[in-house]
């Protein structure tokens, strides 16, 4: 396919000043301009729409995720605190996390992950219509993540069960567990409210609940 091609020639003061000059290549196709940096920090602005494709699809996957979260809820009649007291009757240990199923076959189901004292780690179902366990297998933790979580939470004084307690008062609690994400360990909870979507961090020794400062649709106050 034939191109015109415009060469960009450079003058005595780009010679002089050691600036770069970009060139740009147009033809019958759509152009993509290319971002350079000049050695004078003059910038050309990329046309291209990526970034902008990348933020859009961030928040369709975001808002895809809150519209499942409030469809199981809508069929729950077990909160996280409950499903976390049911999974540790019948496994007891230390539980790191409990997750609401919102697709597949064990939509509606609490997910708990408990601890045993050696780093052993169990996953635990529990029904949300009837807060019954329907089965508890044990977890192949090949990356040790059993006795890191027990590491993390040595000499914590909020449990994951006062967590999802606390946060409740946000709204609707989804999925709670242990949360390094900034180097600072703490609760990690979302939660649903009417339309909105949530993000909280619950203090370790505390119980303080805060905004989760990554996040991006969070609706609701901080207090």
């Amino acid at each position: 396919m034939k191109r015109n091609i415009v060469i960009a020639t450079l003058t005595a003061a780009a010679l002089a000043t050691g600036g770069t000059v970009a060139a740009f290549a147009a033809g019958d196709d759509d152009a993509t301009a290319t971002q350079r940096q000049t050695s004078t920090g003059a910038q050309v602005v990329s046309d291209d729409d990526s970034v902008d494709d990348s933020v859009d699809d961030s928040v369709d996957d975001r808002s895809d995720d809150a519209t499942e979260d409030r469809t199981a809820v809508r069929n729950s009649d077990i909160t996280a605190a409950d499903a976390i007291a049911a999974a540790l009757r019948h496994t007891p240990g230390t539980a790191v996390s409990a997750d609401l199923d919102d697709e597949g076959d064990d939509i509606g189901t609490w997910d708990v992950d408990v601890v045993k004292s050696d780093g052993t780690e169990y996953s635990v179902d529990v029904s949300s219509d009837t807060g019954k366990v329907l089965k508890a297998h044990r977890e192949n933790d090949d990356d040790n993540d059993g006795r890191e979580d027990l590491t993390a939470l040595k000499g914590a004084k909020v449990d994951v069960r006062e967590a999802a307690l606390a946060a409740a008062a946000k709204g609707t609690v989804t999925e709670v567990g242990l949360d390094d994400d900034n180097g600072a360990v703490a609760w990690g909870v979302e939660t649903v409210k009417d339309t909105t979507h949530g993000e909280w961090k619950v203090d370790l020794q505390t119980g303080k609940v805060a905004q989760d400062r990554d996040d991006h649709d969070n609706d609701g106050d901080d207090d």
